[in-house]
């Protein structure tokens, strides 16, 4: 029953963050509704991920906690730096509560990763339409790539062999 629970906690997340980029591209905004969402359904996801291992809730649950705190102070000095949205910062912050702490570092490594695609495809894209306006990159959209790569791992796990 709790694999069940999580894997769809799992699917609606993957929806979410689907969300979150298809609005960041068509107007860099980030709703605060869908970072309270991703939020708030991290706590029954951990719930049934601690209850299926037997970890005791409330030391765990504070340690994630903590960790997307951390995540959140770390993203919003690049919000005071002026490189990211503060959409983006919640965002990064509610998905670090879905990710165990030892995979919060891969976490920040992927969106890295997918954040360069992306701003190599908005430079290239923009240079191709001789584009000289607003260099705004729409960074939920390498936060959802991260979060959706690391998100459906456990799912390819169990389902894919």
């Amino acid at each position: 029953m709790w694999d069940f629970i999580r894997f769809a906690l799992l699917f609606i997340l993957v929806g979410l963050l689907v969300t979150a980029a298809i609005g960041d591209v068509r107007r860099y905004i980030i709703p605060n509704w869908l970072c309270l969402a991703v939020a708030l359904l991290a706590l029954p996801y951990l719930y049934s991920t601690f209850a299926a291992s037997g970890v005791a809730l409330w030391p765990a649950l504070g340690l994630q906690a903590g960790m997307a705190a951390l995540v959140f102070v770390l993203f919003a000095a690049l919000f005071a730096a002026g490189v990211m949205g503060g959409g983006d910062v919640k965002l990064m912050a509610a998905l670090a509560l879905w990710t165990p702490g030892r995979q919060v570092f891969d976490l920040m490594l992927l969106v890295a990763v997918f954040g360069g695609l992306v701003a190599l495809g908005v430079v290239v894209a923009r240079r191709l339409r001789k584009h000289d306006g607003e260099n705004a990159v729409p960074y939920g959209v390498a936060i959802a790539a991260g979060g959706i790569a690391l998100t459906i791992q456990p799912i390819v796990n169990v389902f894919g062999g």
